[in-house]
């Protein structure tokens, strides 16, 4: 964020810190994640987007990640970012 950003850096971290977000912590979740992590190779890092993605009613993981996408589209819920379409 610093180096992206240096003369906002301060007031973004603010805005970031002053958001309202739900925190999922449920094991299963982590477990899920280390599954994928193991499955596809991936660091747990990336997994946890996708296993909260398929743990959550209507949600889908839009990733830049080509390589992941490709190798984890049988596991459903995610979208390569080149094809999303926002339905809103």
């Amino acid at each position: 964020m610093i180096r992206e950003a240096p003369a906002t850096a301060h007031r973004d971290l603010e805005d970031l810190l002053e958001l309202e977000m739900r925190i999922d912590a449920q094991p299963g979740l982590y477990a899920l994640a280390m599954t994928l992590a193991a499955r596809h190779r991936q660091h747990l890092f990336d997994t946890l987007y996708h296993a909260l993605a398929l743990r959550t009613d209507d949600a889908v993981l839009v990733t830049a990640d080509e390589r992941y996408a490709r190798k984890a589209k049988p596991e459903g819920r995610i979208v390569r970012l080149r094809d999303f379409r926002y339905a809103g």
